[in-house]
């Protein structure tokens, strides 16, 4: 295990000139390629930055496996690194206080965006779900800072470790199991404007519920209309939101256990749906939208008033970028012919390296295919709880367009 940062002669790492001008210019990564020197420095270590005529940058978190080798904390020296621990997660909280409303789930710190890079949490009611993601925030002496402040400032009833295995590989950290860190309770209902749902925080993918959609649900409801179909429905965060307003709901989705959640979410529900079922199935999404949108007969084809489109990332990388513009792009193209005239598309794509342009380019292709019209509504991002810094476009990464269409 790494030894605590000293905030006594901290190690220096040396940038190249790019790297110094990437963190001039307001980035807080530097990579593996651009460090010129990082002599006896260890893993998860607290450093001091300079370029490499030894002008000093700032102090940084190193990690000795991963590509991005340093990450930022602060332009100044930093000689006490839990007084700014404690400092950066108060500020977290302080942020989302004014901007987080309708829900008691929420993105309490988002890493780099809350200059805290390695380390995100999110609440559900009473329940934290905390992601070490970085050698130097899985120092223990650091762990016990943020579980310690946390505790202090939210006072949940339990906070739950949730580990990505592949993070903790690219990082050389020790296997580590999902757990409860703290308290015994790892299940509850949380309310994300005004529906309820299920969160069991030991289960499911990444923390739980994609709360970086929350606004964008509201914003579909507000537009949605008839007969819906939301695609990657996964535990039915859109599915729920539309069904108040339409006449009926289908949502789709390949995991059954995810199904089977977003089955009992319309339980809890079943007062704001007027009793009202929403049909879930168990099935491929490009095969069903296939099936679905290209019939023998036209007449026979399915048709839908609101369509939500809400994949998983499909550019991992860069490399992925031409791919996953195919899939959009066939994805959409489906959706748009079955569509009636008038109809609301919500399409949504959580992909960073998919830029806001590249989607609209894609979308705008999908259309002119399709023979149809669009015309945009909203385009819209990532929740507010889910900030995004300027100078670091990798904290943007979620688009959701909402589009009327016509023949």
């Amino acid at each position: 295990m790494p030894k605590e940062p000293s905030s006594a002669s901290l190690p220096t790492v040396k940038v190249s000139p790019r790297g110094a001008t990437r963190l001039k210019d307001g980035h807080v990564w530097v990579y593996r390629s651009d460090i010129v020197t990082a002599d006896s420095v260890l893993p998860g270590s607290m450093v001091r930055v300079t370029d490499h005529r030894g002008k000093p940058l700032g102090s940084a978190l190193y990690s000795s496996s991963s590509q991005i080798a340093i990450r930022m904390i602060s332009s100044e020296p930093i000689t006490d690194l839990p007084a700014l621990l404690r400092h950066r997660i108060a500020e977290a909280i302080a942020y989302r206080a004014p901007l987080v409303m309708d829900t008691d789930a929420y993105r309490v710190v988002f890493s780099e965006a809350d200059f805290l890079p390695g380390l995100i949490v999110d609440r559900y009611a009473e329940i934290l779900s905390v992601q070490i993601l970085t050698q130097a925030m899985d120092i223990e002496s650091v762990r016990q800072v943020v579980l310690t402040e946390l505790t202090t400032r939210l006072h949940p009833a339990s906070i739950v470790e949730r580990v990505d295995p592949r993070v903790r590989e690219l990082e050389t950290l020790p296997p580590r199991a999902s757990s409860l860190l703290q308290g015994e309770k790892s299940a509850t209902t949380f309310t994300m404007n005004s529906v309820q749902f299920r969160f069991d925080a030991l289960e499911g993918q990444k923390t739980g519920a994609f709360l970086d959609q929350r606004e964008n649900y509201a914003a579909a409801a507000r537009y949605a209309k008839g007969d819906a179909l939301d695609v990657f429905c996964y535990q039915g965060g859109f599915a729920l939101h539309l069904a108040p307003h339409c006449t009926q709901v289908t949502g789709v989705d390949s995991s059954r256990p995810a199904l089977e959640v977003a089955d009992q979410n319309a339980a809890l529900n079943h007062t704001l749906l007027n009793g009202k079922e929403i049909e879930w199935i168990e099935a491929n999404a490009f095969d069903l939208l296939k099936d679905y949108s290209s019939s023998a007969h036209p007449h026979e084809a399915r048709r839908y008033d609101t369509i939500v489109l809400d994949p998983p990332a499909f550019a991992k990388s860069k490399r992925d970028l031409d791919a996953a513009l195919r899939g959009y792009k066939e994805l959409n193209l489906r959706a748009l012919k079955m569509l009636r005239p008038g109809g609301i598309l919500v399409t949504c794509s959580c992909s960073y390296h998919v830029s806001q342009s590249n989607f609209l380019e894609m979308l705008a292709s999908a259309a002119l295919d399709a023979h149809r019209t669009l015309r945009l509504i909203e385009v819209r991002g990532q929740s507010k709880d889910h900030p995004i810094l300027l100078s670091v476009p990798e904290t943007s990464y979620l688009k959701c367009v909402i589009a009327t269409v016509s023949h």
